[in-house]
Protein backbone atom coordinates (compact mmCIF):
# COMPACT_ATOMS: atom_id res chain seq x y z
CA UNK A 1 0.00 0.00 0.00
CA UNK A 2 1.23 3.30 -1.13
CA UNK A 3 1.29 6.62 1.01
CA UNK A 4 1.59 9.76 -1.05
CA UNK A 5 1.92 13.07 0.38
CA UNK A 6 2.03 15.15 -2.74
CA UNK A 7 -0.19 15.74 -5.12
CA UNK A 8 1.84 15.63 -7.93
CA UNK A 9 2.41 11.96 -7.29
CA UNK A 10 -1.58 11.14 -7.11
CA UNK A 11 -1.63 12.75 -10.51
CA UNK A 12 1.26 10.57 -11.51
CA UNK A 13 -0.46 7.04 -9.77
CA UNK A 14 -3.52 7.89 -11.58
CA UNK A 15 -2.23 8.28 -14.76
CA UNK A 16 -1.42 4.68 -14.89
CA UNK A 17 -4.50 3.22 -13.41
CA UNK A 18 -6.25 5.54 -16.21
CA UNK A 19 -4.34 3.97 -19.23
CA UNK A 20 -4.88 0.02 -17.56
CA UNK A 21 -8.96 1.14 -17.63
CA UNK A 22 -8.86 0.60 -14.00
CA UNK A 23 -12.03 2.05 -11.64
CA UNK A 24 -11.09 4.24 -8.67
CA UNK A 25 -12.89 4.73 -5.95
CA UNK A 26 -12.18 7.75 -3.57
CA UNK A 27 -13.33 7.37 -0.14
CA UNK A 28 -12.01 10.91 1.97
CA UNK A 29 -11.69 10.71 5.28
CA UNK A 30 -9.92 13.28 7.84
CA UNK A 31 -8.09 10.11 9.57
CA UNK A 32 -8.62 8.82 13.28
CA UNK A 33 -9.90 5.87 11.12
CA UNK A 34 -12.35 3.57 13.21
CA UNK A 35 -14.78 0.63 11.98
CA UNK A 36 -17.47 2.61 9.93
CA UNK A 37 -14.53 4.26 7.44
CA UNK A 38 -13.35 0.79 6.94
CA UNK A 39 -16.83 -0.32 6.13
CA UNK A 40 -16.72 2.46 3.41
CA UNK A 41 -13.41 1.16 2.29
CA UNK A 42 -14.30 -2.32 2.28
CA UNK A 43 -17.66 -1.23 0.14
CA UNK A 44 -15.58 0.98 -2.56
CA UNK A 45 -12.88 -2.04 -2.60
CA UNK A 46 -15.95 -4.37 -3.76
CA UNK A 47 -17.29 -2.10 -6.39
CA UNK A 48 -13.61 -0.34 -7.79
CA UNK A 49 -10.18 -2.03 -8.77
CA UNK A 50 -8.52 0.63 -6.59
CA UNK A 51 -9.58 2.56 -3.85
CA UNK A 52 -8.09 5.80 -3.26
CA UNK A 53 -8.85 6.80 0.98
CA UNK A 54 -7.71 10.63 1.70
CA UNK A 55 -6.59 11.73 5.06
CA UNK A 56 -6.60 15.20 5.54
CA UNK A 57 -8.16 17.58 8.42
CA UNK A 58 -9.46 20.48 6.70
CA UNK A 59 -9.16 23.92 8.27
CA UNK A 60 -11.33 25.43 5.95
CA UNK A 61 -14.10 24.02 7.26
CA UNK A 62 -13.79 24.30 11.23
CA UNK A 63 -15.58 27.53 12.64
CA UNK A 64 -13.79 26.79 15.96
CA UNK A 65 -10.21 26.58 16.03
CA UNK A 66 -9.74 24.62 19.36
CA UNK A 67 -11.72 21.73 17.47
CA UNK A 68 -9.40 22.16 14.96
CA UNK A 69 -6.53 21.93 17.22
CA UNK A 70 -7.92 18.77 19.32
CA UNK A 71 -9.10 17.03 16.18
CA UNK A 72 -7.20 13.66 16.68
CA UNK A 73 -4.45 13.09 14.21
CA UNK A 74 -3.03 9.47 13.95
CA UNK A 75 -1.63 8.68 10.42
CA UNK A 76 0.71 5.60 11.53
CA UNK A 77 -1.91 3.97 12.87
CA UNK A 78 -4.62 4.70 10.43
CA UNK A 79 -2.32 3.28 7.84
CA UNK A 80 -1.67 0.17 10.24
CA UNK A 81 -5.78 -0.30 9.70
CA UNK A 82 -6.02 0.23 5.92
CA UNK A 83 -3.37 -2.41 5.45
CA UNK A 84 -5.60 -5.11 7.64
CA UNK A 85 -8.34 -3.87 4.50
CA UNK A 86 -6.06 -4.14 1.64
CA UNK A 87 -2.10 -4.46 1.04
CA UNK A 88 -2.20 -4.08 -2.80
CA UNK A 89 -5.44 -1.89 -4.06
CA UNK A 90 -5.52 0.84 -1.79
CA UNK A 91 -3.58 4.27 -2.21
CA UNK A 92 -3.46 6.95 0.59
CA UNK A 93 -2.88 10.78 0.37
CA UNK A 94 -2.18 12.24 3.34
CA UNK A 95 -1.27 16.02 1.86
CA UNK A 96 -0.09 18.85 3.85
CA UNK A 97 -2.46 22.02 4.51
CA UNK A 98 0.18 23.80 1.52
CA UNK A 99 0.28 21.10 -0.80
CA UNK A 100 -3.69 21.42 -0.86
CA UNK A 101 -4.14 24.42 -0.91
CA UNK A 102 -0.82 26.25 -1.81
CA UNK A 103 -0.57 28.93 0.70
CA UNK A 104 -4.06 29.94 -0.03
CA UNK A 105 -5.97 28.28 3.18
CA UNK A 106 -9.01 29.69 2.15
CA UNK A 107 -12.62 28.52 1.18
CA UNK A 108 -14.57 28.97 -2.10
CA UNK A 109 -18.32 30.29 -2.05
CA UNK A 110 -20.83 27.90 -3.27
CA UNK A 111 -24.58 28.07 -3.64
CA UNK A 112 -25.96 24.93 -3.15
CA UNK A 113 -29.35 25.83 -3.17
CA UNK A 114 -30.29 26.30 0.15
CA UNK A 115 -29.24 22.68 1.52
CA UNK A 116 -26.04 24.79 2.71
CA UNK A 117 -28.15 27.00 5.36
CA UNK A 118 -30.22 24.27 7.22
CA UNK A 119 -28.91 22.45 10.29
CA UNK A 120 -25.25 22.44 10.82
CA UNK A 121 -25.63 25.34 8.63
CA UNK A 122 -27.09 27.21 10.72
CA UNK A 123 -24.38 26.77 13.93
CA UNK A 124 -21.31 26.08 11.57
CA UNK A 125 -20.51 29.37 10.12
CA UNK A 126 -19.06 28.77 6.78
CA UNK A 127 -18.76 25.23 7.10
CA UNK A 128 -20.28 24.06 3.99
CA UNK A 129 -18.07 26.27 1.74
CA UNK A 130 -15.27 24.65 3.85
CA UNK A 131 -16.76 21.04 3.36
CA UNK A 132 -17.20 21.61 -0.83
CA UNK A 133 -13.58 23.26 -1.41
CA UNK A 134 -12.18 20.29 -0.36
CA UNK A 135 -14.05 17.51 -1.71
CA UNK A 136 -14.31 19.72 -4.47
CA UNK A 137 -10.12 19.64 -4.90
CA UNK A 138 -10.15 16.17 -3.71
CA UNK A 139 -12.45 15.51 -7.06
CA UNK A 140 -10.04 17.08 -9.03
CA UNK A 141 -6.97 15.16 -7.63
CA UNK A 142 -7.95 12.10 -8.08
CA UNK A 143 -10.28 12.01 -10.69
CA UNK A 144 -12.06 9.13 -9.26
CA UNK A 145 -15.03 6.87 -10.79
CA UNK A 146 -16.98 6.96 -7.58
CA UNK A 147 -16.88 8.53 -3.95
CA UNK A 148 -17.82 7.49 -0.85
CA UNK A 149 -19.34 9.22 2.26
CA UNK A 150 -21.28 8.04 5.20
CA UNK A 151 -24.95 9.10 5.68
CA UNK A 152 -24.02 9.88 9.23
CA UNK A 153 -23.24 13.31 7.72
CA UNK A 154 -26.01 13.15 6.01
CA UNK A 155 -26.68 16.92 5.15
CA UNK A 156 -22.95 16.63 3.47
CA UNK A 157 -23.68 13.81 1.26
CA UNK A 158 -26.71 16.13 -0.19
CA UNK A 159 -24.64 18.85 -0.31
CA UNK A 160 -21.85 17.11 -2.13
CA UNK A 161 -24.58 15.37 -4.70
CA UNK A 162 -25.65 19.09 -5.34
CA UNK A 163 -22.11 19.89 -6.02
CA UNK A 164 -21.41 17.43 -8.36
CA UNK A 165 -24.69 18.11 -10.03
CA UNK A 166 -24.04 21.90 -10.11
CA UNK A 167 -20.08 21.53 -11.56
CA UNK A 168 -20.93 18.59 -13.55
CA UNK A 169 -18.10 16.48 -11.97
CA UNK A 170 -17.62 13.34 -13.47
CA UNK A 171 -17.83 10.79 -10.33
CA UNK A 172 -20.49 9.17 -9.09
CA UNK A 173 -21.46 9.51 -5.13
CA UNK A 174 -22.38 6.60 -3.31
CA UNK A 175 -23.94 7.06 0.19
CA UNK A 176 -23.36 4.69 2.64
CA UNK A 177 -25.15 3.38 5.61
CA UNK A 178 -24.09 5.16 9.44
CA UNK A 179 -21.84 1.99 11.14
CA UNK A 180 -22.87 2.11 15.04
CA UNK A 181 -21.09 0.76 17.91
CA UNK A 182 -22.71 -1.55 20.09
CA UNK A 183 -24.59 0.49 22.38
CA UNK A 184 -25.90 2.47 19.27
CA UNK A 185 -23.89 5.27 19.15
CA UNK A 186 -23.10 6.52 15.72
CA UNK A 187 -19.08 5.85 14.99
CA UNK A 188 -17.53 8.61 15.17
CA UNK A 189 -13.35 10.09 15.37
CA UNK A 190 -14.69 12.34 17.99
CA UNK A 191 -16.16 9.52 20.20
CA UNK A 192 -12.03 8.76 21.58
CA UNK A 193 -12.22 12.07 23.02
CA UNK A 194 -15.31 11.27 25.42
CA UNK A 195 -14.49 11.50 28.93
CA UNK A 196 -15.62 8.25 30.69
CA UNK A 197 -19.24 8.98 32.00
CA UNK A 198 -20.27 10.81 28.63
CA UNK A 199 -18.99 7.84 26.76
CA UNK A 200 -21.71 6.15 28.99
CA UNK A 201 -24.58 8.36 28.62
CA UNK A 202 -24.04 9.22 24.63
CA UNK A 203 -26.54 5.97 23.61
CA UNK A 204 -29.23 7.70 24.93
CA UNK A 205 -29.18 9.71 21.45
CA UNK A 206 -29.63 6.61 19.10
CA UNK A 207 -32.32 5.28 22.10
CA UNK A 208 -33.99 8.73 21.67
CA UNK A 209 -33.94 8.88 17.82
CA UNK A 210 -35.32 5.10 17.43
CA UNK A 211 -38.39 6.09 19.77
CA UNK A 212 -39.13 9.36 18.31
CA UNK A 213 -39.07 6.97 14.69
CA UNK A 214 -41.72 4.71 15.93
CA UNK A 215 -43.59 8.06 17.43
CA UNK A 216 -43.56 9.74 14.26
CA UNK A 217 -45.67 6.75 12.90
CA UNK A 218 -49.09 8.23 14.54
CA UNK A 219 -47.75 11.74 16.27
CA UNK A 220 -47.33 14.84 14.47
CA UNK A 221 -43.61 15.96 13.69
CA UNK A 222 -44.42 18.67 16.05
CA UNK A 223 -45.23 16.61 18.90
CA UNK A 224 -42.22 14.24 18.36
CA UNK A 225 -39.96 16.99 18.18
CA UNK A 226 -41.18 18.79 21.50
CA UNK A 227 -40.71 15.16 23.34
CA UNK A 228 -37.06 15.17 22.15
CA UNK A 229 -36.95 18.50 23.38
CA UNK A 230 -38.32 17.04 27.28
CA UNK A 231 -35.96 13.99 27.22
CA UNK A 232 -32.78 15.96 26.73
CA UNK A 233 -34.09 18.81 29.30
CA UNK A 234 -34.48 16.27 31.54
CA UNK A 235 -31.38 14.42 30.85
CA UNK A 236 -28.19 14.88 33.81
CA UNK A 237 -25.31 15.47 31.22
CA UNK A 238 -26.41 15.69 27.42
CA UNK A 239 -27.35 18.88 26.08
CA UNK A 240 -29.64 18.90 23.17
CA UNK A 241 -28.45 21.74 20.36
CA UNK A 242 -30.96 20.90 17.65
CA UNK A 243 -33.37 17.92 16.81
CA UNK A 244 -35.26 18.52 13.45
CA UNK A 245 -37.36 16.55 11.26
CA UNK A 246 -37.18 17.33 7.66
CA UNK A 247 -37.61 16.47 4.12
CA UNK A 248 -34.69 14.69 2.76
CA UNK A 249 -34.47 16.22 -0.67
CA UNK A 250 -34.57 19.93 0.48
CA UNK A 251 -33.41 19.16 3.86
CA UNK A 252 -36.39 21.79 4.85
CA UNK A 253 -38.05 21.22 8.32
CA UNK A 254 -41.36 20.02 8.25
CA UNK A 255 -44.69 21.43 8.67
CA UNK A 256 -47.13 19.20 7.78
CA UNK A 257 -46.46 15.42 6.92
CA UNK A 258 -46.83 13.88 3.61
CA UNK A 259 -46.86 10.87 2.15
CA UNK A 260 -45.49 11.38 -0.85
CA UNK A 261 -42.46 12.33 1.10
CA UNK A 262 -39.78 10.69 2.55
CA UNK A 263 -38.43 12.70 6.21
CA UNK A 264 -35.27 12.19 8.07
CA UNK A 265 -34.72 12.91 11.66
CA UNK A 266 -31.38 14.80 12.57
CA UNK A 267 -30.10 15.73 16.12
CA UNK A 268 -26.69 17.27 17.40
CA UNK A 269 -25.99 17.26 20.94
CA UNK A 270 -22.93 18.02 23.16
CA UNK A 271 -21.53 15.54 25.82
CA UNK A 272 -19.23 17.86 27.87
CA UNK A 273 -17.39 19.81 25.04
CA UNK A 274 -17.42 17.13 22.37
CA UNK A 275 -20.63 17.87 19.78
CA UNK A 276 -22.06 14.57 18.53
CA UNK A 277 -24.28 14.25 15.04
CA UNK A 278 -27.03 11.73 14.37
CA UNK A 279 -29.95 11.24 12.42
CA UNK A 280 -32.39 8.19 11.44
CA UNK A 281 -34.97 7.58 8.56
CA UNK A 282 -38.30 7.66 9.41
CA UNK A 283 -40.24 6.58 6.49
Amino acid sequence: MKVFSQKVQIYDAVDVLKEKLLTLGLVPTMGALHEGHLELVRTALANNDCVMVSIFVNPTQFDNNDDLKKYPRTLNDDVVLLRTVSEDRLLVYAPTVDDVYEGHTVSEKFDFDGLEFEMEGRFRNGHFDGVGTIVKRLFEIVKPDNAYFGEKDFQQLQIIKKLVEKYRIPVNIIGCKIHREVNGLAMSSRNTRLKPKYKKAAPFIYKTLTTAKKQFGTKSANKVIKWVEKQFAEHDILKLEYFIIADVDTLKIVKRKSHKKTYRAFIAVYADDIRLIDNIALN
